[in-house]
């Protein structure tokens, strides 16, 4: 009589268990702290927006000389600009997008904020 082998391979069970065990961490972690990253997420946008606008659209400068003069820590802030639109969109990804447009006689304001 022959037996049946057990499919499958017993070695990516505890891997398998271990990312399930660290995306729940992870979960738990994003949605207890989501008030303080959404805070600390678009204050950190508008502040990249509306300064590397003020670089690229005042002082003429590169957009990627632009993204030096971020602080320290603002490394998952991602800059892109619009040429025809003269605006610059400073966004953390997945969580928040904010835009800051050049306009004659006020430099560059950012997009209202809805909170």
């Amino acid at each position: 009589m022959a037996t049946a082998k057990p499919t499958g391979d017993k070695r990516r069970t505890p891997w398998l268990k271990l990312l399930v065990f660290v995306a729940m961490i992870g979960g738990g972690a994003a949605w207890y702290y989501g008030d303080v990253i959404d805070g600390y997420s678009q204050a950190g946008t508008g502040y990249a927006a509306k300064g590397a606008c003020s670089c690229r659209y005042i002082g003429g400068r590169e957009l990627n000389q632009c993204k030096d003069d971020l602080m320290p820590g603002m490394a998952a802030i991602w800059l892109s600009e619009d040429e025809d639109e003269r605006s610059v969109t400073a966004r953390v990804p997945l969580v928040e997008s904010v835009t800051a447009t050049y306009r004659e006689g006020y430099g560059c304001v950012l997009e209202s904020w809805e909170g």
